[in-house]
């Protein structure tokens, strides 16, 4: 089912401080680039480690989860372009303090999302060629990065095009090579067939806990998708980008994540110790040592394009909270190349922290950002899903021409808040997820109370 455009109209981006020269290639390149980073090359083996081949399970219903998501963001992001996306559309919905608490649990969920992609990067780096510490690498990938973000939109865009491309290619490769390996095609490598899938325990050794808590994991690799939609704002024609984009994306993410995790499960056990580094590991057991360090490489530029791709989303989030006066009026101050200084600043800081941290608990820093995040993501597109549901009602309603029409409203929104309530109820059966919804669950709570705290204060002051 595709998103249907309505009518011809082209929105006009009503974000007046930022720049809208991104171009549509680069709309959906860094939609690709937030989406394929650490999830996909270190946390799909932590997946597989936890639930067996089931994961495939896992990624089935997280992949249904984020089209819909995508969907119902493609519509509202056509009709209102803005940086601040899902924040700026649940207050529109359902008032100020719902939308200021997605914004900053968004933010929050990149900022520590942005530390653990630089750990990545340099922890993978330091395997293959240990010339400096990880932490010092990670502050060098950071310095690097904000570099970047500081330059003109136009050729941030570019600069990501690009290194999405690389990963992309890296990917399409490594299913081409997977395929060679499964159907007997290596010289001198007997191929594994699909023996992994029921032996060792069977499909599924950990049982249905093992497939919940693989869930989280696997949410956490979708997690980032969602950009599309920020950097809608800073494009010339965002109906037509965002509607491109969507198609792209989600079915480009779900043939490269399905088809490697299905390649990785039939080549390596479950229990196999390769699983620290699958992508590397399926090589390693055809004889290819030097493919695997050269697709560790890849690995490591792919964590920084998402590294990238998602300092871009957290900085706009936070202009766009800013603007709204949800945030401390600096962070909406942009520079002559019409980026927001301050907002790169505060978004690169625990980047920054974390590198530090792991100078003093080396090795333990980038599992313990992994596991503050996995859930988050479910809060941000439960929202997305209720804002669109009342958003489009309303504009029904009023008779509102929208740009993009998600088809099958309002039963595959429901759908998607259904499938996103079973993935709740299930997760509380794995006791690694249960701890990780509980935690989730009081961080929102606490940013909803400061929220809310914020704006009665803003209340009294504009009415004493």
């Amino acid at each position: 089912m595709k998103t249907q455009p309505l009518a011809a109209a082209t929105s006009t981006p009503p974000t007046v401080g930022l720049g809208h020269s991104l171009k549509q290639r680069q709309l959906t390149m860094m939609g690709l680039g937030s989406a394929i980073g650490a999830g996909l090359f270190l946390g799909s083996g932590k997946g597989v480690m936890e639930a067996g081949p089931a994961v495939l399970i896992s990624y089935v219903v997280a992949g249904t989860l984020i089209i819909l998501v995508m969907w119902a963001l493609g519509e509202m992001a056509a009709a209102n372009p803005n940086s601040g996306a899902f924040s700026v559309y649940a207050q529109k919905a359902m008032g100020v303090v719902a939308g200021s608490t997605v914004g900053w649990l968004w933010w929050l969920q990149m900022v520590i999302v942005i530390a653990a992609e630089a750990l990545g990067a340099a922890a993978l780096l330091v395997s293959i060629w240990p010339v400096l510490p990880v932490w010092v690498l990670t502050m060098i990938f950071m310095a690097v990065f904000t570099a970047v973000n500081l330059t003109s939109v136009k050729n941030y865009g570019e600069f990501e095009f690009w290194f999405a491309m690389l990963k992309v290619g890296t990917i399409v490769l490594f299913l081409a090579f997977g395929a060679a390996l499964l159907l007997g095609w290596i010289p001198g490598t007997a191929s594994p067939g699909l023996s992994n899938f029921t032996g060792h325990g069977g499909f599924a050794p950990q049982g249905l806990a093992g497939i919940a808590t693989a869930l989280f994991v696997v949410i956490f690799a979708f997690g980032g998708t969602e950009i599309v939609a920020v950097a809608a704002a800073e494009t010339a024609n965002p109906a037509r980008s965002v509607a491109i984009a969507v198609r792209t994306v989600v079915w480009r993410i779900l043939v490269f994540y399905i088809g490697s995790i299905f390649v990785i499960v039939a080549v390596l056990p479950w229990d196999s110790p390769e699983l620290a580094s699958p992508f590397a590991g399926v090589l390693n057991s055809a004889g290819a040592a030097w493919a695997g360090k050269a697709i560790t490489l890849v690995a490591v530029a792919a964590l920084l394009s998402a590294l990238n791709a998602n300092l871009y989303g957290a900085s706009r989030m936070v202009y766009s909270l800013s603007e709204r006066g949800e945030a401390p009026r600096i962070f909406s101050l942009i520079t002559a190349a019409q980026v927001p200084l301050a907002a790169v600043g505060v978004s690169v800081a625990f980047g920054f922290g974390a590198a530090v941290l792991e100078l003093v608990f080396p090795g333990k820093v980038l599992d313990a950002l992994l596991n503050l995040v996995g859930s988050t993501c479910l809060i941000v597109w439960g929202s997305a899903l209720v804002s669109q549901l009342i958003l489009r009602r309303r504009a029904d309603r009023d008779g509102t021409a929208l740009p993009l029409r998600m088809r099958g409203f309002p039963v595959l929104t429901i759908l998607g808040l259904v499938l996103l309530a079973a993935i709740f109820t299930v997760g509380f059966i794995g006791e690694g997820s249960r701890g990780q919804l509980f935690g989730t669950f009081a961080l929102v709570a606490g940013i909803a109370v400061v929220c809310w705290m914020t704006e009665r204060r803003k209340r009294r002051r504009a009415t004493g």
